[in-house]
């Protein structure tokens, strides 16, 4: 069983193009999955899995307490590795077939208002760590990147003259996403001299890095969006897709067209998107109640 997985995994770094994070994420989905399969129910190959004993799984993934939108994630790698090994003739039958995908707690995203990303961007910058900051941080809130594709970045990848960066995002696919005159500022001042001071002699092709010259890292960025917050004064719980989420609502509540927006986030189904649409309701009904006098 364990070479069908390794196989699996291996054609989803190679046939798939998905990023490391992800794979990682479906290893311990189906070693979770393998596990149960194993010790549970004494299955010792995969053409012995029946629709039962994924019920089973799925029962009692929700006894241990875990959420719909969990259990939908792992059924859903389930069907995905399923589907795998038909494909390879591993197996001629799809056991996740029919099975209902739980309906997910609709959480609406955590969003900044525009005063606390005003505050967030008037950062002191007046040493390279800090112009660097305040790109970053510009460069997150004008693009709407994954922090991960912000990490990932190169100095090619900017575009300052045509107002634009190039961006490899999940699956490998490319957008462009255009950058505001607020960005393109902070970039221009961290490339003229800063990044030149913090890289010294290293040869580093990623745009943003850290103190040694190597490139930042998320963790590294979490620490740096936290203290910044933190001296702003920004007391809202903010998290690194927290400007993603805010770059979204903010353009639609200023009338962004959904399909546009979508692009730049990177999307591939547009409902993905709409959950903003939702967002900048609930913020138009608190408005609401707050200054009508008869709400």
């Amino acid at each position: 069983m364990k070479f069908a997985l390794e196989d699996f995994f291996h054609y989803l770094t190679v046939e798939r193009g998905l990023s490391a994070n992800t794979i990682q994420s479906y290893k311990r989905d189906l070693t979770q999955y393998q596990l149960f399969l194993v010790e549970s129910e004494n299955v010792e190959d995969w053409d012995q899995i029946s629709r039962a004993h994924i019920m089973k799984y799925l029962y009692a993934l929700n006894d241990k307490g875990r959420s719909a939108a969990t259990v939908a994630r792992l059924l859903s790698s389930i069907r995905l590795f399923h589907q795998f090994l038909i494909r390879e003739k591993i197996t001629n039958q799809d056991p996740s077939l029919h099975i209902e995908t739980p309906k997910k707690d609709r959480k609406l995203p955590k969003v900044l208002s525009s005063d606390d990303v005003e505050k967030l961007l008037s950062l002191q910058a007046n040493d390279p760590l800090s112009i660097r900051n305040k790109a970053m941080l510009e460069m997150l809130y004008a693009t709407g990147l994954r922090v991960t594709e912000l990490i990932s970045l190169k100095v090619s990848d900017l575009h300052l003259t045509m107002g634009f960066v190039r961006c490899m995002g999940k699956g490998s696919k490319e957008r462009i996403i255009p950058l505001g005159e607020m960005a393109k500022e902070a970039l221009e001042n961290y490339l003229e001299g800063p990044r030149g001071k913090l890289v010294n002699k290293k040869r580093t092709e990623e745009l943003f890095v850290n103190h040694h010259g190597s490139p930042i890292s998320r963790q590294g960025f979490w620490k740096v969006l936290k203290a910044v917050a933190l001296e702003a004064g920004v007391t809202k719980e903010i998290t690194p897709h927290t400007l993603r989420h805010s770059f979204a609502t903010h353009l639609l509540e200023n009338g962004a067209d959904l399909r546009a927006v979508q692009e730049m986030l990177g999307h591939a189904d547009i409902s993905t998107t709409q959950i903003y649409t939702h967002v900048t309701k609930s913020r138009l009904k608190d408005v609401y109640r707050s200054y009508h006098p008869r709400a």
